[in-house]
């Protein structure tokens, strides 16, 4: 599993000492807001109805929601915000995505570059990065609750790619073009789903060692942390030791 994936599953074990709920509501709006400036129904824009759920899943207001939404489809004024993509390395060689939301592309800019100087990391050119990475849909169901021939029968008929068993937890891959789709299925079929995201997977990995994964998690957890940054996408490879530790020290 990359190093994003497992990094994911690390955050949410941290809780909400490291989670800060103005700070994740901040990114959350940022994304509502600009997904709603694709359309501002969520049943035809799958990102906004995934930043939706993903925001009634913190408890975000309603209010917040309907807000940001009618930001971005111009129905009221505020911050004008753009996507921005940076492409970047860091230790070991590793390939880093990095999306931000900002109103000052000149202050991200240079706020990204000072973490990853401080990191042993650097800017890349346009498109030295994002062409190692592929848009996909995960799903994450408790594997513990239904059956496996069942998940994976739902999952193919909505659409999905694959469905694969990772310890616990059933993984379903997905186009975006059918992750709303799928998710529909299975939830019309009274099948609960723990988690799910539109990300960007990797297409290779980089292995590394105990040393430089210490490194390259504290580079990424720095980038995820920046005001505008929404996502950071990294195709390292954490050994399972490693991860042990970090599971443990994270607690």
């Amino acid at each position: 599993m990359s190093g994003h994936s497992k990094w994911s599953k690390i955050k949410r074990k941290k809780g909400s000492a490291d989670t800060a709920r103005g700070r994740v509501f901040t990114k959350l709006i940022k994304e509502i807001t600009i997904a709603a400036k694709h359309g501002g129904d969520p049943k035809g824009n799958p990102r906004l109805r995934a930043a939706i759920e993903e925001a009634k899943a913190m408890n975000m207001p309603n209010d917040n929601i309907i807000r940001a939404i009618k930001r971005g489809t111009g129905e009221l004024e505020g911050q004008t915000l753009e996507e921005v993509s940076y492409e970047a390395y860091g230790p070991c060689g590793i390939a880093i995505l990095i999306d931000a939301v900002t109103d000052n592309r000149n202050r991200t800019t240079s706020e990204i570059r000072h973490v990853l100087s401080r990191h042993n990391g650097t800017l890349g050119n346009q498109g030295s990065v994002a062409w190692q990475f592929q848009s996909q849909g995960i799903i994450n169901i408790d594997a513990a609750k239904y059956d496996e021939d069942t998940i994976i029968a739902l999952a193919l008929d909505g659409g999905a790619t694959d469905v694969t068993k990772e310890e616990d937890t059933y993984v379903i891959i997905v186009s975006p073009d059918n992750f709303s789709n799928v998710k529909d299925i299975l939830q019309s079929n009274q099948i609960t789903i723990a988690s799910s995201e539109l990300t960007k997977v990797p297409q290779n990995t980089i292995p590394v060692s105990e040393k430089d994964a210490e490194k390259i998690i504290k580079l990424y957890e720095m980038l995820d942390e920046m005001e505008d940054v929404q996502h950071v996408y990294a195709n390292f490879e954490i050994p399972d030791s490693v991860m042990e530790k970090l599971s443990s020290a994270t607690g």
